[in-house]
């Protein structure tokens, strides 16, 4: 395919990716002078960090060359920094990693990888107890911080017994947009990452793969939608329960490394969407 192919085969790829970002975007106040402005310095951003040579940073006028962005846009753009969220950051990633031990060792789990309901306090459920899984995974905060924020979110709730439930199989809040917007950042980048270094020519290829049918009925749909989350699921445990054992062995080495690994499940209806090619 000659490179003119490629780049208006790409085009046309990015206008479909971006369908439901731009929506989002949109119907969150997010408008094109901004959404132009994030571009211009994502595109800047990228150009430093992963076109150098020699592990040198490229000068302006190599950025210029490969973004098309005019020079002096483009010292703007490299003296501003990117706002991150880090508190919002922390709080989700410790809210994780509570997860992921409810649901792999004992006392917390079941020999299916289902979490029991935990005593609220150490002093009435002693190890098995919500107390005692917060400060495994951390002993500066306490356990009634994290169980407050849980509350909102709607992750856990409190029974009769003052045994805390957790609701969902993963750290997925039902509210707070900050918390939720987090996995989203963190989940789109990295399928498309993997997607992207696949489409690139990596070698050996992420697993990146998926089942795709366009002449269901929605009642169908929606028994292979159940399938799915639990299917998916089953696997996400089990990817979890490993990690968590590899992760005690690997406490030496100075390297470390981060994966995910994601389930999706998407449907609409299949009415034809003429979208023009850019």
């Amino acid at each position: 395919m000659k490179p003119s192919s490629i780049s208006k085969t790409l085009e046309y790829a990015f206008a479909q990716i971006l369908r439901p970002i731009i929506r989002l975007a949109l119907s969150h106040g997010v408008t094109y002078p901004a959404l132009a402005e994030i571009l211009k310095f994502t595109c800047v951003d990228v150009a430093q960090r992963d076109f150098k040579i020699h592990d040198e940073s490229p000068s302006d006028s190599r950025i210029n060359l490969l973004t098309g962005i005019h020079r002096k846009e483009i010292k703007r753009l490299r003296e501003m920094s990117v706002s991150e969220a880090t508190d919002i950051s922390e709080t989700v990633s410790l809210g994780a990693q509570l997860v992921g031990i409810w649901l792999s060792r004992q006392p917390y789990s079941d020999a299916m990888g289902s979490p029991k309901p935990l005593p609220r306090l150490a002093s009435v459920g002693g190890e098995a107890s919500f107390e005692t899984l917060v400060t495994i995974a951390n002993k500066d905060i306490r356990s009634r911080v994290i169980l407050d924020e849980w509350l909102r979110l709607g992750v856990a709730t409190i029974n009769d017994q003052d045994e805390v439930i957790l609701n969902t199989h993963a750290f997925i809040p039902s509210q707070g947009f900050e918390e939720k917007s987090f996995y989203f950042t963190k989940n789109i980048h990295d399928h498309a990452a993997a997607a992207a270094e696949n489409l690139s020519g990596q070698q050996p290829a992420w697993l990146e793969r998926s089942v795709y049918y366009d002449a269901l009925s929605a009642e169908s749909v929606d028994e292979l939608h159940r399938i799915a989350q639990q299917t998916g699921m089953d696997t996400l445990q089990i990817l979890n329960r490993k990690a968590i054992e590899l992760e005690s062995c690997d406490t030496q080495d100075p390297q470390k490394h981060r994966f995910t690994c994601g389930i999706y499940f998407y449907s609409e209806a299949t009415s034809p969407r003429d979208v023009e090619k850019p």
